[in-house]
């Protein structure tokens, strides 16, 4: 298995599988997983982990696939109005079967202990940045790559509503430009699924669909169509 910085290689954009619900990710089997993504996100926030459960992970079907893990907080889509004591209880029980973490950029002070945790067991952590109303600035996302960069993430990662053709080239944009740091952008809302599809051509790193019945965004396409799609683009090196 290709380790988690090997997996950022110019001009191969990876996708992300995510799970929406408990149920489809006990559903899910390895082998079409395999076919359907590179990465699976299990997004604790969402299927209804606790660190402290007794008995078998319900990812424990998996662990041939690299997974991240995600503890959302309620700010960003969270699921469940968790402050950041529990979200790195949650992140920090999963961390033997972690390839990756996500840690939103405005969660970096507040866990800072966490991360060093990650640099000590050299798992590569994304930084992640989500705004479900609109596109930043330019300014703003630039800021927040920054700060993802100088903390030690691997990836910055952003998301956000689109609301005309103009955001989608914006995004893409910025996902050309050069941040110091891989990148993965996506769009959510009406224009999602077209963006996810140019911004991966552009060259993020990841790219994030749905797994199951249950999309984790608004625009969501599910995992197994998107590397269908992404696998017919020509990538964009401008």
């Amino acid at each position: 298995m290709a380790t988690a910085r090997t997996m950022l290689e110019k001009n191969r954009p990876r996708v992300v599988g995510s799970f929406g619900s408990r149920q489809d990710l006990l559903n899910s089997d390895i082998e079409t997983l395999k076919t359907a993504c590179d990465i699976v996100e299990v997004r604790l926030d969402l299927v209804d982990v606790d660190a402290a459960d007794a008995g078998p992970s319900p990812w424990d079907h998996l662990l041939e696939i690299p997974l991240l893990f995600t503890a959302r907080r309620s700010e960003e889509g969270g699921a469940l109005a968790m402050g950041p004591a529990k979200r790195m209880e949650l992140l920090r029980g999963v961390l033997d079967h972690a390839t990756w973490v996500d840690i939103e950029v405005a969660s970096i002070a507040e866990m800072s202990e966490l991360i060093a945790e990650l640099k000590m067991r050299e798992i590569p952590w994304i930084a992640s940045y989500h705004d479900f109303e609109k596109l930043p600035a330019d300014t703003e996302l630039i800021q927040a790559a920054m700060k993802a960069r100088d903390a030690g993430a691997a990836v910055f990662k952003a998301a956000a509503r689109l609301a005309c053709p103009t955001d989608v080239a914006r995004l893409a944009d910025f996902q050309l430009a050069d941040h110091g740091i891989s990148v993965s952008t996506m769009g959510m809302g009406p224009l999602a699924p077209v963006s996810r599809l140019l911004c991966a051509q552009c060259g993020s790193v990841l790219n994030y669909g749905f797994i199951g019945q249950t999309a984790t965004a608004p625009g969501q396409w599910s995992s197994a169509l998107l590397k269908q799609a992404i696998a017919q683009l020509t990538p964009l090196d401008f």
